[in-house]
């Protein structure tokens, strides 16, 4: 015990064992190069082909991630333990995209008759060999833990349906005001989001739709989608009337189809 104890202290003094880096530094310096606002800010495209040529470096960031145990993760924030899964998870659907880019124009090319792409296991976190479904679905937005239901503006399925890949790493520092940033920008992204008065329509998004349960849970004062609709009125819609019959509820909800084509610079 006593040796194992002069081990770790002179692992510790040379440098060689190294706290996680939770701003995320790597993954940030590759949305930056490679992540392209569109639509005055609401959406992005990637530049996969710029990531390709720095796949080394993405291996490597993803390569970190897979290193942190259980043991770790349960000791960090609230807040850290989130912004390391929605990176993870965003920095994992760009390696799933690259292992058949070029040749691939929407994420569901990946997926087989019996399995989609999301439940393809094809990295390590926390342990354990998992899929993308798994980070979202089971450590993301199980009952009782994060309780985000913002975070669906935040995780990236590499579609142009998708709220953006933000041009930025989530950092714990930041998070709260990163999830409140996306979550603004989809919902005044007037191709997903938007109010048609001719029929009275409020045209939203399919993630509304699939997703709707996590915003009736009460959590960040959402109970129902019309309450979240109602306080975030004045982004979908430039009209003064229609902002006033959506905080109304004077609308008939419906949902857009999804776009899944690959949200890539080149398409």
């Amino acid at each position: 015990m006593r040796q194992l104890l002069a081990a770790l202290t002179l692992l510790l003094a040379c440098g060689l064992v190294q706290a996680f880096d939770h701003s995320h530094g790597a993954w940030d310096v590759l949305l930056e190069r490679h992540v392209v606002l569109i639509s005055e800010g609401n959406a992005s495209q990637v530049d996969y082909a710029g990531m390709l040529q720095e796949h080394a470096a993405l291996k490597a960031y993803l390569h970190v991630l897979s290193t942190v145990t259980m043991g770790e993760y349960q000791a960090w924030t609230r807040a850290e333990r989130l912004a390391f899964l929605i990176n993870a998870y965003n920095a994992f659907t760009v390696e799933l995209i690259l292992t058949s880019y070029p040749d691939i124009q929407s994420i569901k090319e990946l997926g087989g008759l019996f399995q989609s792409p999301w439940k393809k296991r094809f990295f390590t976190l926390l342990g354990e060999e998992r899929h993308l479904d798994e980070i979202e679905h089971e450590l993301i937005r199980a009952r009782g833990v994060f309780n985000e239901p913002r975070i669906h503006f935040a995780v990236n399925c590499a579609s142009v349906g998708c709220p953006m890949l933000r041009n930025e790493a989530f950092t714990a520092e930041r998070l709260n005001r990163q999830l409140e940033d996306n979550m603004r920008r989809f919902l005044s992204d007037r191709s997903r989001n938007r109010f048609d008065a001719a029929s009275g329509k409020l045209q939203v998004s399919k993630l509304f739709d699939w997703y709707g349960e996590d915003f009736e849970q009460g959590h960040q004062g959402f109970d129902s989608l019309q309450t979240l609709f109602t306080q975030y009125a004045v982004l979908l819609s430039d009209s003064t009337d229609a902002r006033r019959r959506i905080a109304a509820g004077n609308y008939r909800l419906t949902f857009l189809d999804y776009d899944w084509r690959l949200n890539d610079t080149e398409k």
